[in-house]
């Protein structure tokens, strides 16, 4: 019964306590921010998805160290990219990359990537998650881009999540 009504206590404390910061502190408040607090992750709590189960941390590692390095590299070739002489204008294109990738966190991981690795501007998931269409900053080989994104990030998603 107390698993259900706080899922997740420390959430809830931090709702409240965020509440309370945001609101002011008063009788009031503090009974909203109760009820917003535990409410809310009770309400929710059968959205979430099972935990994943991370088979190895390892690759983790190696995925967030990758992942830093390109976006540090991205920023600096996007930078350039903007800088550069206007008659050799940039090569964007939107790019479906076809996944093998079905687990939901990976996949909401692998969205995540792309959002922070500046050059992907926009992207958009596939109602079956079979495909994920992006729109990169700068393309000179749509093929090439795509072997690159699934060995890069894909792959090892699919390592930690599915293998």
């Amino acid at each position: 019964m107390m698993k259900r009504l706080l899922p997740w206590p420390l959430l809830s404390l931090a709702m409240i306590v965020m509440w309370l910061v945001l609101n002011g502190f008063s009788l009031g408040q503090g009974l909203l921010g109760v009820l917003f607090g535990v409410g809310a992750p009770a309400l929710l709590a059968p959205l979430r998805p099972a935990r994943p189960r991370v088979r190895h941390p390892i690759t983790v590692i190696r995925l967030i160290l990758t992942v830093g390095h390109d976006v540090i590299q991205s920023t600096i070739q996007v930078f350039v990219g903007v800088l550069r002489d206007r008659r050799q204008p940039v090569r964007s294109a939107y790019v479906i990359i076809p996944l093998e990738l079905r687990d939901p966190t990976g996949l909401a991981s692998l969205t995540m990537i792309t959002t922070v690795v500046p050059g992907t501007v926009w992207s958009e998931l596939a109602r079956d998650s079979s495909a994920m269409l992006l729109h990169v900053w700068d393309v000179p080989d749509e093929t090439e881009f795509v072997a690159f994104f699934k060995r890069r990030y894909e792959q090892p998603l699919i390592e930690i999540f599915e293998r």
